[in-house]
């Protein structure tokens, strides 16, 4: 009796014959029009390429497949099939000029439907492989040439297993030479195009990094990196950098790289797509230093933001050095002042709304909100007027207080506008404070609200969801006033049933509380508690659905009828509850 895994084997056999021709047609083309037998697949594994000229992701990856097709192509046991998606015969005859392997006519457009049925491809690039006998070995061709190009071969599952099985050897044992070589090199260059042995490093400590030489980031870091690099190597001290690049044209990589003091890989090598992997690198731009101990071992995943705080006392990187300098930042952060954060040399000012300097001086002793924000930023555009509403509230019960714009606007025109809207102050477009406050506060979204006592310490970073749950009542945004707010909420309350029916909606309504909403009752906005629905996303103000509870319904008739306040402040028509 068959078990599962073989009726699932037998399944996903394809015979290549029945697959790939068609009742008039026996043969596959090549972008010269050469017919080619489909009889000539047999015995070998064959890539079936689902991919289109239109698609972004495809015109990407097919260089990729061209590159490991090439490589493989001299062994004799490995074809690719091309199965367009293109909208027309020239947009198909343009896109297969630039593949050297084969295709189904664009003409035959049943067959080419039929293998998108069959294999259920769902988007694109899509990379099936078949092996010898016809049998599906992965649909993951794609994520396996990615990942580890030609290596992948012959994509099967142990193979891949098989990768990540040296890769967790090289985590516990990391010789450089798995960082840095690759089978067909083991050196790295220099600026002048020497090659350097990857044996010479070996002892060193290795700063790995990756980096786009036309990255905003990367620009105004590289400078910062080449003082602490040639300042330890003036010390004499045994700490080497390879650059790991991601330009995306090789003549941006050479006139980026003929500047620098240290090696690199070479432009477009198949080791940095690797080396991003394993070091997990989330995205491309980036600009990242790995640290490679002198035993190959990895010390620290990334130390961009340590180096542009401390420079050279980051180094040797070690474990140890960091728990020195995180209590280095700690006292600092301690002793933090409003002009420790706010003054770097002349820069000790912000600008109001006539371009005029305010000392920071000014501002000591006050209440400062810190409003990283941009104009291109939807949730910055939404927030910004409730924002400004807040802003007048606090400075209309005390003038102890200010707010200062820190723009992440793309450029002049742009931060001119949104701070045209702003009734506060702000750091100038582009000033240098900016990358410091990003780093120190940790900005990872906008927009980000952060709060500082009179002191000039932090009272929270998290002032933005304060703000938006309690409003100016939430000022000065201390832990403090927070739990009086609290209380005050829990105190209001008290008496309230936990749960009502209400005649403008069927379920019962659960008391809870939350930041803000809207009264499916009253239309009105309301904030902390409400009635709710969880079924149906019913809100309902307390006002509304006590006001309704309360009384005989001939009561509430003569209520209304009245027109009578049945709460102070509020007067209900029948249908609504409105302010007075």
């Amino acid at each position: 009796m068959k078990g599962e895994g073989d009726v699932v084997a037998e399944q996903s056999k394809h015979d290549l014959q029945s697959l790939l021709f068609c009742p008039d047609r026996d043969f596959l083309i090549r972008n010269n029009g050469d017919e080619v037998k489909v009889d000539n697949l047999k015995g070998k594994k064959v890539g079936l390429y689902f991919s289109a000229s239109w698609c972004g992701p495809c015109q990407q990856f097919t260089p990729n497949l061209v590159e490991v097709y090439n490589e493989l192509s001299p062994k004799g046991d490995f074809e690719i099939v091309f199965v367009s998606a293109d909208k027309d015969d020239e947009a198909f005859k343009g896109y297969f000029s630039k593949m050297p392997w084969l295709a189904i006519p664009f003409s035959d457009s049943s067959t080419r439907d039929r293998l998108d049925e069959s294999f259920k491809v769902m988007g694109i690039p899509h990379l099936v492989i078949l092996d010898e006998n016809g049998k599906v070995v992965t649909e993951e061709g794609v994520e396996f040439i990615r990942d580890y190009g030609v290596d992948a071969y012959p994509f099967t599952q142990e193979r891949i297993k098989e990768i990540k099985d040296e890769e967790e050897k090289a985590k516990r044992e990391q010789p450089l030479k798995f960082f840095l070589a690759s089978r067909s090199r083991d050196f790295v260059i220099s600026a002048n195009g020497n090659k350097v042995s990857i044996s010479e490093l070996e002892g060193n400590t290795i700063g790995l990094y990756f980096a786009e030489s036309s990255y905003r980031k990367c620009v105004k870091f590289t400078p910062k990196l080449v003082e602490v690099y040639e300042k330890l190597k003036a010390k004499g001290e045994k700490f080497e950098v390879v650059m790991i690049p991601f330009d995306d044209e090789e003549e941006s990589f050479n006139q980026s790289f003929e500047k620098m003091p240290w090696l690199s890989l070479p432009y477009d090598d198949k080791s940095c797509v690797k080396l991003a992997r394993y070091f997990e690198i989330p995205t491309i731009p980036q600009h990242s230093l790995a640290i490679i101990g002198p035993d190959g071992r990895t010390l620290q995943s990334d130390v961009v933001e340590a180096i542009e705080e401390h420079g050279t006392e980051t180094y040797p990187f070690t474990p140890e050095k960091f728990l020195e300098l995180e209590e280095k930042d700690k006292a600092k952060w301690d002793a933090q002042t409003l002009e420790s954060i706010l003054v770097r040399g002349d820069l000790d000012f912000v600008i109001g709304k006539d371009g005029h300097k305010v000392p920071i001086s000014d501002l000591v002793g006050k209440n400062i909100l810190l409003y990283f924000s941009a104009h291109w930023c939807p949730p910055c555009r939404a927030f910004t007027p409730k924002l400004v509403e807040i802003y007048h509230q606090i400075k209309a019960k005390d003038d102890a207080f200010e707010l200062i714009f820190i723009s992440s606007d793309r450029d002049q025109t742009s931060f001119e506008e949104y701070f045209s809207q702003m009734p506060w102050l702000a750091i100038p477009f582009e000033d240098d404070r900016k990358e410091y406050l990003d780093r120190i506060f940790k900005v990872q979204g906008i927009p980000m609200l952060v709060a500082i006592g009179p002191t000039g310490r932090t009272v929270t970073t998290e002032a933005r969801a304060v703000v938006m749950s309690h409003g100016s009542d939430a000022y000065p945004f201390t832990e403090a006033r927070l739990k009086e707010i609290e209380a005050e909420n829990e105190e209001m309350a008290k008496g309230w049933p936990k749960k009502v029916k209400h005649e403008l909606h069927e379920h019962e309504l659960e008391l809870i509380h939350r930041p803000e909403y809207g009264c499916d009752g009253c239309k009105e906005g309301g904030t902390v508690w409400l009635f709710y629905c969880e079924e149906c996303d019913f809100d309902l103000h307390p006002k509304c659905a006590l006001e309704e509870n309360k009384g005989t319904k001939g009561d509430r008739e003569d209520d209304m009828e009245e027109g009578t306040k049945t709460k102070e402040g509020y007067v209900c028509d029948g249908e609504v509850c409105r302010k007075a």
